[in-house]
């Protein structure tokens, strides 16, 4: 039999799978994930319409959300 050298994106996952097996953890990815697709939803639609833009990007980049206003 021949040996397979994985790829570091393979060991990262084995890694992370390695972590906790359980199902409460599997149920937890399967939300991430359904939010990371309504987040990118999201932001395309506002970018479309205008109120996203590189400018606001590189603009919200420099801001301080931790600052007391």
């Amino acid at each position: 039999m021949q040996a397979t050298t994985l790829n570091p994106t393979q060991m990262h996952l084995l890694k992370m799978f390695s972590f906790n097996n359980s199902e409460d953890y599997s149920r937890e990815i399967q939300h991430t994930q359904y939010f990371q697709e309504r987040l990118d939803a999201e932001s395309d639609r506002l970018w479309e319409v205008g109120i996203l833009s590189h400018n606001r990007l590189e603009a919200l980049r420099h801001e301080d959300f931790h600052a007391k206003h």
